[in-house]
């Protein structure tokens, strides 16, 4: 399903970005060496319900997953790179963490993706890995617009990953929002220009580069959830909530300055 949104729920998903950034901007702040990943889900928990909000997460249950997420936000460290499920772990110094938030506010979805290094150390590889993924979702971001087509989004997305020298993995990517989290159309990290769906005012996309650092084979964790690296390799992703409007894109879930 494609869903174009009118100017009232384009409204109502302004609101509901402006939260998601918040969040996990608030989460960022807090998190540091000794923060376990179990205590970021449950701050995510209380934002949530506090801005009388729902998670978009903890029921949901996909073919790809093990039963019911169970959780309101994932949290990737290192080697996950997506759908990283909340555990046990207390986050130590250099640690590269991903968290990705969807939530629903007035009927609307937004959903936001970090990547971020824990503590003082700052491995270059990861710093690399990073920045790629917020530069290919800038230049994504920048070819969105009415009459553009998906593949041009795609494109410029992979053209950052690959001349950044990382392999791009298609098995997941970006998607459209609206009043659910996942619909169509799907929105590779790499693709053809002038192919696939025609952009148009109203609808709404979530844009999600995603990279590992020296392959583009994932495994599945033993939880069911957790996506990561076949050889171990870190990982980043980096994502945005964005509208199609008259004039462009406008980006939902960017953090206030």
């Amino acid at each position: 399903m494609i869903e174009i949104l009118s100017l009232t729920d384009v409204r109502r998903a302004r609101d509901t970005g402006a939260l998601v950034a918040h969040i996990l901007q608030t989460l960022r702040s807090r998190t540091t060496v000794g923060t376990n990943l179990l205590d970021i889900d449950r701050q995510a928990r209380r934002m949530i319900a506090e801005a009388g909000a729902q998670s978009c997460y903890v029921d949901y249950e996909p073919s790809f997953g093990r039963g019911p997420f169970g959780h309101y936000i994932c949290t990737s460290v290192n080697d996950a790179v997506l759908h990283g499920l909340p555990h046990d772990y207390a986050l130590t110094d250099g640690d590269l963490l991903s968290l990705d938030l969807a939530v629903s506010l007035g009927g609307v979805v937004a959903d936001s993706a970090i990547s971020f290094l824990v503590g003082d150390d700052r491995p270059a590889e990861s710093v690399a890995l990073v920045d790629a993924t917020e530069r290919a979702l800038r230049a994504g971001i920048a070819a969105a617009r009415p009459g553009a087509r998906v593949g041009d989004l795609s494109h410029a997305i992979g053209s950052v990953l690959t001349e950044a020298g990382y392999s791009v993995n298609t098995e997941f990517g970006g998607h459209g929002v609206g009043s659910t989290m996942h619909q169509d159309p799907h929105v590779s990290n790499t693709g053809r220009p002038g192919r696939g769906y025609t952009l148009r005012p109203g609808l709404l996309l979530a844009l999600e580069p995603w990279v590992m650092a020296d392959t583009a084979t994932l495994v599945t964790d033993a939880d069911g959830w957790t996506l990561r690296s076949a050889t171990g390799c870190r990982t980043a992703h980096s994502e945005h909530t964005i509208a199609i409007t008259d004039d462009g894109a406008e980006i939902l879930t960017l953090p206030e300055q």
